[in-house]
């Protein structure tokens, strides 16, 4: 085992405030940074605990009323005496000292003068595991080189969520992780692509570029696009797409056209508008809608009672759908069909929206899809409960949405399809994996719902309320999640990883395309010789 630097000792503290340590004379205070994960060594307990905030304190506030020289020789007297550095601790998992491998969640402290150390590769290990199995690689501690793991079983029970402000990599974080459940094939994975950026190869910050999904695991990985207006020329990359999507008008529920409301400026009276017209006329309420002159929509209104006004203006707004090259009043289903066959057989969907890369055709066909592979796993999953056979058990999925607030926000959550799942959690083994900026937009319910979350950087302090929404002892962890650096750091807790910890996120580049390919070689090579052991030795 790897010897541990001292660093100091318990002085105070309690369970629900935390510890405090002095530093030893020999530490110096700018070695140790928030986030730093340590371990406390009691008398019948190892406590790993992970630093929250780093400050300077005194023997006798004397000294600072008349300060010594600015000298070097002064502060080496003094430190360690009468000037010292303190940490802040959040104590988190605890194991015993009897042999036991356990890990326990923490019920008590350690007792005073208990000796801090740094963590060691051990520790971490013995707390986030080793790469192997279902354990991801996340990235590794801030100022180690050990691997920080987590649990993809785990990971994909449950919804999860990916924070931070523009450019912090949050879409980098997001590859990692579908990375990670495609290799470790723990679910099925649906991304909806809004800025074309993981399907195939897309530009960093830099001028780098990098590998997408379809790239890295080949046909595992299906790409789908959106259909275009007749005539209207198909970008390079669409050409090798595995499918092209259609929406008819009479896959449009009004749940798609009230989702769409700020983006089409709709009034407040269309919902009920627009379940008139779905009373009357069924799954053809907007093809008939359409199609009404101004006789046409005064006769029904006087029919219904309802507002010419309004029948008007939702005419004339959702007219704007008609406009895009996808929707069609007539649409072949069969791709469609295709994808979702795809995803419950288990390979990965990214849907692609290529040059419709605006709110309205992101949130419309996102919607509808979704809906419509809800409804197939829920249809799995009941039959399932009914037969009992483990051939119709439904296959896990995670679905990627970005700009999730549009979706899940306090007015739309409990109305769209995205705010049943994320309240449904595993029910249906369906859950999603959002991505977001503004974490603040999203409903506190859905956000509380939320079994792990990876944040890098937020400045706005609602946004950072909003990440700890039903988390405990949130208000340590603030002060860690504010002093991450603007790139490339992520503090990750939840279901997933044991303890909270502040990560240095893997890179995605030429060296995590190797462990790729790897990977997929050694898992080809297994199948390779179960296959030929099944030959030899045929039951």
């Amino acid at each position: 085992m790897q010897q541990r630097q001292r660093l100091g000792v318990v002085t105070g503290g309690s369970l629900l405030e935390g510890l405090t340590v002095r530093l030893d004379a020999g530490t110096s205070v700018e070695d140790v940074r928030v986030g730093k994960f340590v371990v406390v060594k009691g008398q019948r307990l190892t406590f790993f605990s992970m630093v929250t905030d780093v400050r300077l304190g005194m023997a006798t506030p004397k000294v600072m009323l008349d300060p010594p020289p600015a000298d070097e020789f002064f502060a080496s007297v003094l430190t360690g005496t009468t000037t010292y550095g303190e940490l802040r601790l959040d104590l988190r998992l605890m194991l015993p000292h009897d042999g036991s491998a356990e890990l326990l969640p923490v019920k008590t402290v350690p007792h005073h003068f208990a000796p801090l150390f740094e963590a060691s590769d051990d520790d971490f290990r013995q707390v986030f595991g080793q790469e192997e199995g279902s354990r991801f690689m996340i990235g590794t501690p801030l100022d180690m080189n050990v691997p920080v793991c987590i649990d993809l079983n785990r990971l994909v029970e449950r919804s999860n969520g990916v924070f931070g402000k523009s450019g912090t990599g949050k879409s980098f974080l997001t590859r990692l992780l579908v990375c990670g459940v495609i290799l470790s094939d723990v679910a099925s994975n649906l991304i909806f692509d809004m800025h074309n950026e993981y399907g195939w190869s897309a530009r960093s910050e830099g001028a780098r570029f990098v590998k997408g999904l379809r790239q890295l695991f080949g046909s595992k990985v299906l790409i789908y696009t959106l259909a275009g207006s007749d005539g209207e020329p198909i970008r390079a990359n669409e050409r090798t797409s595995d499918g092209t999507i259609v929406i008819g008008y009479d896959q449009i529920e009004p749940e798609d056209v009230l989702l769409l409301s700020e983006e089409l400026n709709l009034n407040p009276t269309a919902a009920e508008t627009a379940e008139l017209l779905v009373d009357s006329f069924g799954q053809h309420w907007l093809a008939r809608l359409w199609s009404m002159d101004s006789e046409d929509l005064r006769a029904f209104a006087d029919e219904k009672s309802a507002s010419i006004a309004s029948l008007n203006a939702l005419k004339r707004k959702t007219l704007q759908l008609k406009r895009l090259g996808f929707v069609r009043e007539q649409a072949d289903i069969s791709a469609v069909d295709h994808l979702i066959n795809a995803l419950m057989a288990g390979r990965h969907v990214v849907l692609s929206f290529g040059r419709y890369d605006d709110p309205l055709a992101y949130m419309l066909v996102a919607n509808i899809l979704t809906r419509r592979i809800h409804q197939r796993w829920r249809e799995q999953t009941e039959r399932y409960l009914l037969n009992k056979n483990e051939a119709d058990r439904p296959r896990p999925l995670m679905i990627t949405i970005e700009e999730a607030h549009k979706f899940l926000n306090p007015r739309l959550a409990r109305q769209t399809i995205f705010g049943t799942i994320a309240r449904e959690m595993r029910k249906y083994s369906v859950t999603l994996l959002v991505v977001d900026q503004r974490p603040s937009s999203i409903d506190s319910e859905v956000l509380s719902q939320l079994g792990t979350r990876i944040t890098a950087l937020l400045s706005d302090e609602q946004d950072i309320d909003a990440v700890f929404t039903g988390v405990g002892g949130s208000a340590r962890l603030r002060t860690v999640l504010a002093n991450l650096d603007t790139r490339q750091q992520a503090l990750v807790l939840g279901h997933a990883v044991p303890m909270p910890v502040v990560v240095q996120t893997r890179p995605y580049d030429e060296t995590f395309y190797c462990f790729i390919e790897q990977r997929i070689r050694r898992a080809s090579d297994m199948e390779t010789a179960q296959k030929e052991a099944d030959e030899l030795f045929p039951d």
